[in-house]
């Protein structure tokens, strides 16, 4: 449920067309979720067959049309490309005259905030930057999953209620993010999000190698409850033979992995030192446990660079 306070009528945007430059998985879920508040889409980009059947599944009958013909008939555009492509992206649409005055340009990256539009803004463009915290199959399920979703949010101040209103409009909560701590903010989430897929893929195909036939329904219950207690208790929920001080059985981990998955020895191990550093100082690891500890874990960085 959003529990966001809704903005003022006079504050909310009006219904405006909506274009979409880059039909990843992001753009065409965005703009779908626009059209459900009223909003209209009605121009979008895509250059693979992937993004152009994206578009075709989440916004039907919206015609496909080069980046600069988007940005001439939509009041509000969705730079939705990839990071690395996006300032070279703004700067070629603003040299070439495609920006228009007033026209609304929002950008999804979490990398960025508002000042990689300046290129935009100096064209007479009203920057905006709504990265929303979640990760996207190019399906209509993303439109979904967009309810409660938090966006991180920046802007000029002058915008700020404006984009906030757009957030809650697609459903989301939007999280004010200063213009500086951007990378950093992206970073946290890549973390914890990103990293977190290949843990798990790793977990599993371990599992498959010890004979699981299951490791999705093995791993489901136990991941979700570590999540739940994360998010929860923070390090307070930290368990397992780290957080105990079992150095005979991390040592054991080591070993097997070394053979069995050679790949997942350096992640391991930095993990396990990352934890432990968090349960020493939540006095969870007592420290004469640590010691040896630490000492299996130093022995396996040796053994890398054997």
């Amino acid at each position: 449920m959003n529990t966001t306070p809704q903005p003022d009528p006079k504050d909310r945007p009006a219904r405006l067309t909506v274009g979409v430059v880059g039909a990843g998985r992001v753009g065409p879920a965005l703009a779908a979720s626009l059209r459900l508040a009223g909003h209209r889409p009605v121009a979008v980009s895509g250059v693979s067959d992937a993004s152009r059947r994206r578009a075709a599944e989440l916004l039907p009958g919206v015609p496909l049309m080069p980046p600069a013909e988007v940005l001439r008939h939509a009041e509000l555009v969705l730079l939705t490309v990839p990071d690395d492509a996006l300032p070279p992206l703004v700067a070629g649409l603003a040299e070439t005259g495609a920006v228009r005055p007033g026209q609304l340009l929002v950008h999804t990256s979490g990398r960025y905030g508002a000042r990689v539009l300046d290129p935009a803004l100096r064209a007479g463009a009203l920057p905006l930057a709504l990265h929303p915290a979640m990760t996207f199959t190019g399906t209509a399920v993303d439109v979904q999953r967009l309810a409660g979703c938090s966006f991180g949010v920046t802007a000029p101040e002058e915008l700020r209620l404006a984009a906030e209103a757009l957030v809650i409009e697609m459903g989301g909560e939007p999280e004010w993010i200063a213009e500086e701590k951007r990378p950093l903010y992206h970073a946290a989430l890549a973390l914890g999000a990103n990293h977190l897929v290949t843990l798990v893929a790793q977990s599993m195909d371990l599992l498959r190698t010890a004979g699981v036939g299951a490791p999705d329904r093995m791993l489901g219950p136990l991941l979700g409850a570590a999540l739940d207690n994360a998010l929860r208790s923070g390090d307070a929920a930290l368990t397992g033979p780290v957080a105990r001080g079992d150095a005979g059985t991390v040592a054991a981990h080591v070993e097997e992995l070394r053979v069995h998955a050679p790949g997942a020895v350096a992640g391991y191990l930095a993990m396990a030192r990352a934890t432990a550093d968090r349960a020493l100082a939540q006095g969870l690891l007592r420290p004469e446990l640590a010691e040896d500890l630490l000492g299996v874990l130093a022995h396996g960085t040796e053994g890398d660079a054997r």
